[in-house]
């Protein structure tokens, strides 16, 4: 791989994993506990979504989501518990009046405005209404909430708020039809779902893949090395070149890292549309195309060598092998057929394809060259995870990492640098996500881990791989717990598994004294040349005598 090349593989790379640098894995809010809204008796309930199923002459049809108010009766959580109900338009519309039509247990729709919340539904209960649905005035939800100083709180039927364009297509479907039911309820979402299993055998899946990679190509390489330091000795040309072409992450690297990654957050945020999606997507094939490229010759190329070492100079790019040219042209139809059909139900898949294989050869260039290097990495994503998570509430009024996340103010279904999988048995749908900076940041300190025990010749259980590994699965296990007691809100993953992932690492160095070496010598190249040199030089000594 060229310099050319390989610049730019690590510039796309870094962007790409910088934009989602500490995602959250997120399965959409269900449950909003608003503490600035007011509570008070009688309007004490939590901020629900609520599912409204129509029926339009006894047959299924469209299904609407809206949002429960503070006050009213509790909507069930049980479809099978959920009456279908007849739906009715309000007269006068926004219902600030009672009622001119009797209502006899009916569903009453009314327009938003003229009054406050809670005199409409007292209105509707009063003409015998058994919910209300107020329709905004705005595509988006609005949260129902009591005045400080209302008093006649004594509701007893559901309200929900509807958005703009779902009331639109009720009452055409109440202008143009005999009968118009409805149906209310709040299913609650599974405490654990199955694509949160999946996901995290996906995350360290590929950790410990790209791990054994790098651990491999780093013995290789130093193998080579050897090899040539010998010849040298001996004084026999040779004209092989580097086998591998990795980059060394420096303290100053680590650092700027988290302040670009920062900076273009901020960006992204600020700039979040339609327009600007569609550029990360072509970043993302870009580097998707690469990394599927890296991948597949890797593993290909052992079966056929030639192929993979013949190498034709072509304009541009310079000198590339034969294999290279073969599965080029399929990694750039599988981007573009991804690209072309991502908002399909099963475009997740080919998102996740290209996502692994651009983390695999990330973490396969980039290397960590020691623990001092690993552990400012890793504490600068951990505050930065922290800050664009929790503490950006505070100057943006929302979190911007997970409005990023979202692709909230883009009309996408977010934004493609992360590992999704759908929840299958979330009644609300949705995706498990994780960004590929939860990955990436600590595979960085477990690709390390292994090449220095690899280089190091320890076993498994008297080197740092097994216990690193261990750890970055305990600590996404953690993050995934609190996903959930967190009622879905997203959490920023980092907060979890550095302490895990560096703490053990940290510990285990200083219980074993090795903790000096790996803070500022442990180079796992430079240790394997010293091993194999040693090695070479007691086997010389032996043959002389």
């Amino acid at each position: 791989m060229d310099s050319l090349k390989l610049s730019f593989v690590i510039s796309l790379s870094a962007l790409l994993s910088l934009v989602c640098c500490s995602y959250p894995a997120s399965a959409g809010d269900i449950v909003h506990h608003d503490a600035l809204a007011p509570k008070k008796r009688g309007c004490d309930n939590d901020f629900i979504l609520v599912k409204v199923q129509t029926w339009v002459n006894g047959e299924e049809d469209a299904e609407f989501v809206g949002v429960g108010a503070r006050f009213g009766t509790v909507i069930v959580s049980k479809e099978k518990n959920a009456n279908q109900t007849r739906l009715t338009l309000s007269d006068p519309r926004d219902c600030c009046e009672p009622p001119k039509n009797k209502l006899v247990g009916d569903v009453i729709m009314v327009d938003r405005g003229g009054c406050k919340f809670t005199a409409k539904a007292n209105n509707a209960e009063g003409a015998g209404a058994s919910a209300i649905l107020i329709i905004n005035n705005q595509k988006e939800l609005y949260k129902m909430v009591c005045e400080p100083d209302e008093t006649d709180l004594d509701i007893h039927i559901p309200a929900v708020m509807l958005p703009q364009d779902a009331g639109v297509t009720l009452e055409k479907m109440l202008l143009t039809n005999d009968s118009v039911s409805v149906q209310l309820y709040s299913p609650k979402r599974p405490i654990v779902d199955i694509a949160e299993v999946f996901l995290w055998l996906m995350a360290v899946g590929t950790i410990l893949c790209a791990s054994y990679w790098s651990a491999w190509s780093a013995r290789e390489a130093a193998t080579e090395q050897d090899k040539l330091l010998k010849d040298a000795a001996e004084g026999i040309p040779n004209q092989r070149s580097e086998l591998n072409s990795v980059v060394d992450i420096s303290t100053t690297t680590a650092v700027l890292f988290v302040v670009v990654a920062s900076c273009f957050l901020v960006l992204l945020y600020k700039l979040m549309s339609y327009w600007f999606i569609e550029l990360l997507v072509v970043l993302f094939c870009i580097g998707g195309v690469e990394g599927l490229q890296t991948c597949l010759v890797a593993l290909l190329s052992r079966w056929f060598r030639r192929a993979g070492e013949s190498f034709i100079k072509v304009p541009i790019l310079g000198a590339v092998s034969y294999l290279t040219l073969a599965v080029s042209p399929l990694c750039i139809t599988f981007a573009v057929v991804w690209a072309v059909y991502r908002n399909t139900p099963y475009a997740w898949i080919g998102q996740d394809i290209l996502g692994i294989a651009l983390i695999l050869t990330v973490l396969q260039i980039v290397h960590v060259p020691n623990l001092k290097v690993g552990t400012v990495l890793l504490s600068c994503a951990f505050l930065y995870d922290i800050f664009w998570v929790f503490v950006s509430k505070k100057l943006f009024h929302e979190s911007v990492m997970i409005v990023v996340a979202r692709g909230d103010k883009s009309g996408e279904d977010g934004i493609p640098m992360l590992l999704k999988i759908p929840r299958l048995f979330d009644p609300w749908g949705g995706y498990s996500i994780i960004g590929f900076g939860d990955i990436l940041l600590p595979g960085l300190l477990v690709a390390f881990a292994i090449r220095y025990d690899w280089l190091a010749n320890k076993t498994l259980r008297a080197g740092y791989f097994l216990y690193a590994m261990l750890a970055y699965g305990l600590g996404l296990l953690i993050t995934y717990i609190a996903l959930n007691l967190m009622d879905g809100h997203g959490q920023p993953a980092l907060l979890y598994i550095v302490p895990f992932t560096l703490g053990t690492f940290l510990a285990l160095g200083k219980k074993r004294g090795d903790l000096a070496v790996l803070w500022t010598q442990g180079q796992p190249e430079r240790l394997c040349t010293h091993v194999h040199l040693q090695q070479s030089d007691e086997a010389d000594s032996g043959e002389e005598r």
